[in-house]
């Protein structure tokens, strides 16, 4: 007898062992634990984690070496005062180049337009009543620059 029940707990011991068994297999294999779904998830992640730590590397790459720029030499310095400040070097002279802004076209353009493309010259006169074609377009507006040169963010130096 002694014999028979230790063969009934021996058998349940291996019936309890192989159900925990297949209750671990069936967690890692179909629950989620450890299947494809969940190692796809994070090798996404990894991934992501990877590109953002290589721009972040980028970033204090770039960052170190104006910090030994800054460090170093007055090359920097002196690019970021012209830039951002509009500063100039004594003995320079600062020359602003102020381009026109484009008129719109003025109401008499496309009279003149249509009197270049009938054929009628400048010196021809049409007809008494109509201006010429000088007075048809419009006159350039005529600026006068200011008498002081305003700042500037980037200065153009000029050595004499």
């Amino acid at each position: 007898m002694a014999e028979t029940s230790r063969k009934a707990w021996l058998g349940v011991v291996a019936l309890a062992l192989l159900a925990l068994l297949a209750a671990l297999q069936y967690r890692l294999w179909w629950a989620g634990g450890g299947g494809g779904g969940s190692v796809a998830a994070l090798q996404a992640q990894v991934d992501g984690q990877t590109r953002e730590n290589q721009g972040l590397q980028q970033r204090n790459d770039a960052l170190a070496a104006e910090v030994e720029d800054l460090k170093s030499g007055e090359a920097a310095v002196e690019e970021r005062a012209r830039s951002e400040l509009g500063m100039i070097k004594p003995g320079e002279t600062f020359y602003r180049v102020v381009e026109a802004k484009p008129q719109p076209p003025g109401p008499n353009a496309a009279a003149a337009v249509s009197a270049v493309q009938n054929g009628a010259a400048a010196g021809q006169d049409a007809a008494d009543d109509e201006p010429s074609l000088e007075e048809q377009v419009d006159e350039p507006p005529t600026e006068v620059p200011p008498s002081t040169p305003e700042p500037h963010p980037m200065p153009a130096p000029v050595q004499h």
